[in-house]
């Protein structure tokens, strides 16, 4: 217990150790938020899903917190579907003659942006046995107008994109739809109209237990807190299972790599002979292999499973330098007096590595451990951005590099980019900052620089 105050007083001692130990708390939390709110295997669905996932979402919208920074205010998107309150369609059955009923669709919304949206789009679906239910579409403009934009039958699945009604473009006289809705009419350059719009559909079915069903999607050029890139998804999934992704591969990695260096290190120097000088040439062979190289070409040839890149990445990083400096140390250790009186009373060789020799090391291991994990975040994230990464995965760097086969830089698309890049940044940060001061705690040697 005193221990533990010491250690925690000397933490609190160096402010880059808190705001470290703070940016890795709320990683922590992160990720494992995303680990709640959306988990795995519909994390997956959702990364591989496509347009029947994310139809309501539109391509290659920013966040919907630009506006709070843009002096043109734009369209945030939004879906309404039908139910009761203000944000759902309003429906109502009356029934009709000959096994007919009326049934009419109404939804209010308000319009304040200052650029016009992507598109309005209609999703119906109807149940009939022979006569397809008849449905008017119309939209009323703040300026008192009523538009009539379409009249057809429905089939059981029916899609109406308006921004796509040529029929409607010549009506408005307008090659730009959605620009001929929401105009001010007759404004040079075109201005929004601002103000409540009103969509009602007015629909008609012609058997007994027909039934008519819609549902209104509004893209506008921004949506939720991340955006969406060029296939529609939410970068959110991604933003936020990108922390336990690369969490767990940095924090494993780092793990894996100075634990098995530390044991083999202690290994050689104990039995020394054969076994050490096996272990230091094959240490000296490693050093000269192309690591990133090696993960490029299992990446290219064999398999881009993150399970699989993480072994060969523990496998390429035990035989290190670091072995050769844990030696060092550990030949020392091994002369020390309580190692000879271990040997007297019988203490078998593993006792002897594993509760005498390799504890005295451990306060060295746990800063170098720390200030590892962000070197093996960003090892996964380079190899995702170059094409390498775990496909199934949605992680960091992975979206990056779906950023740039897209070409969201020449396209001013920075927000795709900018949201892994800053959270990596942060992360090795976090660690990085950790790091440095467990090392100068546990160092004696630096305490005073």
């Amino acid at each position: 217990m005193k221990k533990l105050k010491n250690f925690l007083h000397d933490i609190f001692r160096y402010p880059t150790a808190i705001v470290g130990g703070v940016v890795i708390l709320l990683l922590i939390v992160l990720a494992a938020y995303a680990m709640i709110k959306i988990p795995y295997s519909q994390a997956i669905a959702l990364w591989k899903g496509g347009e029947e996932v994310w139809y309501k979402n539109p391509k290659t919208a920013a966040p919907s917190w630009f506006n709070f920074f843009l002096s043109k205010k734009e369209p945030v998107s939004f879906d309404a579907t039908v139910g009761t309150g203000a944000d759902h369609i309003t429906k109502t059955v009356t029934p009709g003659k000959q096994d007919t009923a009326k049934i009419d669709f109404t939804y209010s919304f308000n319009f304040q942006a200052d650029t016009f949206p992507q598109d309005l789009i209609i999703y119906f679906t109807s149940t009939y046995a022979a006569k397809q239910p008849f449905a008017s579409v119309i939209l009323n403009t703040p300026d008192g107008r009523s538009i009539n934009l379409a009249n057809f039958g429905v089939a059981r699945q029916f899609t109406y994109r308006i921004a796509q009604d040529t029929d409607l473009a010549k009506k408005l006289k307008n090659d730009d739809v959605i620009e001929g809705l929401f105009m001010i009419p007759k404004s040079d350059p075109p201005l929004t109209q601002k103000g409540t719009y009103q969509l009602v559909i007015n629909g008609v079915t012609f058997e007994q237990n027909s039934d008519l069903n819609a549902e209104f999607v509004f893209h506008g050029t921004l949506f939720g807190l991340a955006g969406t890139d060029s296939m529609r998804r939410d970068l959110m999934v991604p933003i936020l299972w990108g922390a336990p992704i690369a969490l767990a591969f940095g924090l494993l990695a780092a793990m894996g790599t100075s634990i098995l260096t530390m044991i083999i290190a202690a290994i050689g120097a104990f039995y020394g002979g054969f076994i050490d000088g096996l272990i230091q040439r094959v240490t000296e062979v490693n050093l000269v292999l192309p690591f990133l190289a090696i993960l490029i070409m299992v990446g290219t040839f064999y398999s881009r499973s993150i399970w699989i890149i993480l072994g060969v990445t523990v496998a390429l990083s035990v035989f290190t330098s670091s072995i050769k400096s844990y030696r060092a140390i550990f030949m020392q250790i091994k002369e020390s007096t309580y190692i000879e009186a271990a040997r007297a009373y019988g203490a078998n060789n593993g006792r002897i590595i594993f509760q005498y020799m390799i504890p005295r090391i451990i306060p060295m291991l746990i800063p170098t451990l720390v200030s590892a994990v962000p070197a093996y975040v960003f090892l996964e994230a380079s190899l995702a951005v170059l094409g390498l990464g775990d496909p199934t995965l949605p992680t960091w760097g992975k979206t990056i590099y779906d950023a740039d086969i897209y070409g969201a830089l020449y396209k001013g698309l920075y927000y795709w980019i900018l949201e892994p890049a800053v959270l990596l940044m942060v992360t090795g940060l976090g660690f990085a900052m950790l790091g440095f001061a467990l090392d100068r705690i546990f160092n004696p040697r630096l305490r005073g620089l």
